[in-house]
């Protein structure tokens, strides 16, 4: 686990592909669990450490994760979070180039349950919800090209079903149309950086996750092709 900042009321740390954000049916050590336990040793807590989730991501995603300290920043957050005044973007590597290098995609989500998939429609549906984003095409390797992606909405599984229907699944995701599987589980989309006001401070936060180790993210480890949009 790598903590990325921390203070009195929140932490924030980088979460690797393969982990849960939050316990599960499977039954897996979450990285909130782990999380408490850093909180714990480093501060000398005694008893039941407090830790909100404030938002989650997909345990095939790498990056960013929010968690809250105390109470007051939990219900804050979660506000924040719900009226959109956490400024998202992830990076995704996709095989085939966007119709355009940059656009905004606007489509209706229906979430399957029993499948743990969403589709999106260009149309609206009965039980459908809004979904809309921000892409811009912002680097090129050999092999794939990089998007980076910017929420306007939070829907299940929303950037990589609405990438998917622009006919850009993300490299790994079996689930959304890739072509094969990543070595390790994972599916090449990054949570990259959270910006907004410290819900106590008001203060501006402003955080990154490195970029992931795997070799396909080598030609942008420079860091100089990366751009927020």
């Amino acid at each position: 686990m790598k903590v990325l900042y921390e203070d009195n009321h929140l932490i924030i740390v980088d979460k690797a592909a393969g982990e849960i954000v939050q316990g599960d049916k499977t039954g897996d050590a979450p990285l909130s669990d782990a999380v408490k336990a850093y909180v714990k040793e480093k501060y000398a807590k005694p008893g039941e450490v407090f830790l909100g989730v404030t938002h989650r991501l997909d345990r095939p995603v790498s990056g960013v994760v929010v968690f809250a300290r105390t109470g007051k920043a939990l219900a804050r957050m979660n506000t924040m979070f719900r009226d959109g005044a956490v400024r998202k973007t992830y990076l995704a590597l996709v095989h085939q180039r966007p119709p355009q290098d940059e656009g905004e995609l606007r489509h209706w989500i229906v979430r399957n349950e029993k499948q743990n998939k969403s589709y999106a429609y260009d149309r609206e549906k009965p039980s459908a919800k809004e979904a809309r984003l921000l892409y811009r095409l912002v680097g090129k390797s050999e092999n794939y090209y990089l998007l980076a992606v910017r929420l306007l909405t939070g829907r299940h599984h929303q950037i990589r079903c609405q990438l998917a229907k622009m006919g850009c699944p993300i490299k790994g995701d079996l689930k959304y149309g890739a072509r094969r599987s990543n070595p390790d589980g994972s599916i090449s989309l990054h949570a990259w950086r959270v910006a907004f006001e410290h819900p106590v401070s008001h203060l501006p936060v402003d955080v990154r996750a490195p970029l992931p180790e795997a070799p396909e993210w080598s030609d942008f480890r420079n860091g100089g092709l990366l751009q927020d949009i």
